[in-house]
């Protein structure tokens, strides 16, 4: 058996949301595939996501949903439902958005439904957010999110100022997607 394949798929306007897709297919030993400014996959995409053990599926926040550039991969993705084709296979997701709430929760339903309708099995988050008087911006988990990964920057802010918490919290959100791959799929680990 070969080792788990484990594909980080998204869309990224401003630069926000593939730094945090780098940082959890680093920490997943992920692949990376990018939706393109047209909403398309590169040559070879498709058969990516179908070897893939698991898909981690990110998409910034805009005006409450996915960028129409996702949605567009969403709704191709529909010729994959049609033969069950990611039956079974884990899913995760992540989003961004310059608000701190900005209806990432929407965003992450999206995600989770369609997932869902592709018969995959789901893995959150699995940590707890800073909820105490003393939490900081910089703490983990502090956007508070639970069904998947939600990250906060400013929209005038930089991809170098992103918050670090953030990325550790993106950091630990990869460890987990590739911790429960190999639990849940032992012999996926095997050379």
């Amino acid at each position: 058996m070969s080792k788990q394949s484990i594909v980080v798929v998204y869309f990224s306007g401003f630069g926000h949301t593939q730094r945090v897709a780098e940082t959890v297919a680093s920490a997943s030993g992920a692949q990376l595939l990018r939706v393109d400014e047209a909403g398309n996959l590169p040559a070879g995409g498709w058969e990516q996501l179908a070897a893939a053990d698991a898909i981690v599926f990110g998409a910034p926040t805009y005006i409450g949903s996915v960028s129409w550039q996702f949605k567009k991969f969403i709704d191709e993705s529909s010729k994959v439902w049609g033969a069950m084709g990611w039956k079974d296979k884990l899913a995760a997701a992540f989003t961004n958005s310059a608000g701190m709430n900005g209806d990432k929760a929407s965003t992450l339903y999206a995600l989770f439904t369609m997932a869902q309708q592709h018969g995959m099995v789901w893995v959150g988050m699995g940590m707890l957010p800073s909820t105490t008087k003393a939490a900081k911006r910089d703490d983990i988990n502090y956007v508070a999110s639970f069904m998947g990964l939600a990250t906060t920057t400013p929209s005038d802010a930089s991809v170098d100022e992103m918050v670090p918490g953030d990325l550790e919290t993106a950091r630990r959100f990869g460890q987990r997607v590739a911790a429960t791959l190999a639990r849940l799929r032992p012999a996926a680990n095997v050379d």
